[in-house]
């Protein structure tokens, strides 16, 4: 069995099909524009996904003459793996190169109770950068560059499942496509990106994911975190039924605007009300509840007052809360709550009656923690231009000081 393909695509290549991320209906689609029968699409799915094939000629319950079809007009392409780093704790990390040359990260991070089959939670990103601006997190510093394909997205999760079947090299030549396993228990989409900004390519992805003939996951094991595009959650409402996460981040809107610039344009009210309408579907196989959300900077938003607010804001709303230590990159205006500090914001919720947790942080020696998805990303934007120049003039500005400082001091 082959392993999808993570080569920079040939020439040949980019004039095919990929099939990778199409959902079934789209597959069928395409095969009916290849006179095909779309019943195609449900083989050539469980091909790839199930059994991690993506070399036509494998896929023996095709016709001989329609393997050939498929491998003079489609592929299956995967975006390039150009690093990856293993961390002692379980944490894999992945910076993938995408067309066009851009790079986004992906992080799996392991349960911590060490079973070989526990969960395994991968973290995916929509988008190359993000156009939000949050101010705490290192990721929109890069700005935004591009939405992902499909492809790209999907890709990411190929790329994890296959990285357990896989060499030091990241060949699956030996490796006998009966044995395949999809080791990826828990889908978030927390990675680079608004996903909501990059609706469609988004939620055809998880569609993959819920599909039986796909992934199969449960639909309580993808969840599609927003920081708030209140018109879209109402969509998503209507479209898909995945676990929904909202970085919330302020319980007042003074302080989410300066945090979370989207609260802007789309105040606590709205978005408390798109929640509500989310969790309180009219059908009723959709039993659900928001997680919220919350990173704790010290000074800024981790008083107990703010605990309060955050109480009285959520209100009757079904939701778990869950508290986000500060992960502080270079150059960061914020620093991280004390474990203390966290603990007490925690007990004001939980004595509200909320089910609150600490995130617990992983991935720390490889930067794959939460708000640290930038790492080795290469970034074209204005917004990470200025932000660079800042850091050049507060450094400059420190050196100046600190020499006046040693001039005085020669003085006296």
């Amino acid at each position: 069995m082959s392993m999808v393909q993570t080569s920079t695509p040939s020439a040949d290549t980019q004039t095919k099909t990929n099939l990778l991320g199409m959902t079934q209906e789209q597959l069928a689609d395409y095969f009916k524009s290849i006179g095909e029968k779309p019943f195609r699409a449900t083989q050539v799915i469980k091909w790839i996904y199930q059994y991690g094939v993506t070399d036509f000629e494998q896929m023996t319950n095709l016709s001989k003459s329609l393997r050939e079809k498929l491998a003079q007009h489609a592929c299956v392409t995967a975006p390039k793996v150009i690093h990856r780093q293993y961390s002692d704790d379980g944490t894999r990390k992945w910076v993938f190169e995408v067309t066009g040359g851009s790079l986004v990260e992906t992080v799996l991070i392991p349960a911590d109770d060490s079973k070989v089959d526990g969960r395994k939670t991968l973290c995916i990103s929509s988008q190359v950068g993000c156009a939000l601006d949050c101010s705490f997190c290192s990721t929109g510093k890069q700005g935004f560059e591009r939405d992902l394909s499909a492809a790209e997205i999907v890709g990411q999760l190929w790329v994890a499942n296959a990285s357990y079947m896989s060499d030091e090299n990241d060949s699956l030549e030996h490796v006998d496509h009966s044995l395949w396993e999809n080791k990826v228990t828990n889908v978030v989409m927390m990675g680079m990106g608004e996903p909501l900004l990059n609706y469609k390519p988004v939620v055809g992805s998880m569609e993959l994911m819920l599909s039986d003939h796909a992934y199969g996951l449960s639909k309580r094991r993808v969840t599609l975190s927003t920081s708030g595009v209140v018109p879209k959650m109402y969509q998503l409402a209507q479209d898909i039924d995945v676990a929904l996460a909202i970085s919330l981040h302020a319980p007042n809107d003074e302080l989410r605007n300066e945090l979370v610039p989207i609260n802007k344009k789309y105040p606590l009210a709205e978005l408390m009300a798109a929640a509500r309408n989310y969790v309180f579907d009219a059908n009723p196989r959709h039993k659900k509840h928001v997680t919220i959300e919350y990173v704790m900077l010290d000074g800024v938003n981790d008083s107990d007052v703010h605990a309060r607010q955050l109480v009285a804001l959520l209100g009757d709303l079904p939701s778990k809360i869950n508290l986000i230590p500060f992960n502080p990159f270079p150059h960061a205006d914020y620093g991280k709550s004390s474990n203390n500090r966290i603990h007490a914001f925690s007990d004001i919720l939980s004595q509200a009656g909320f089910v609150c947790t600490i995130r617990q942080t992983r991935g720390d020696d490889i930067d794959a923690a939460c708000g640290q998805l930038v790492g080795q990303v290469a970034d074209r934007t204005r917004r990470s231009e200025k932000w660079q120049q800042s850091i050049k003039d507060r450094s400059a500005q420190a050196v100046t000081i600190k020499d006046s400082r040693f001039k005085r001091d020669a003085k006296a």
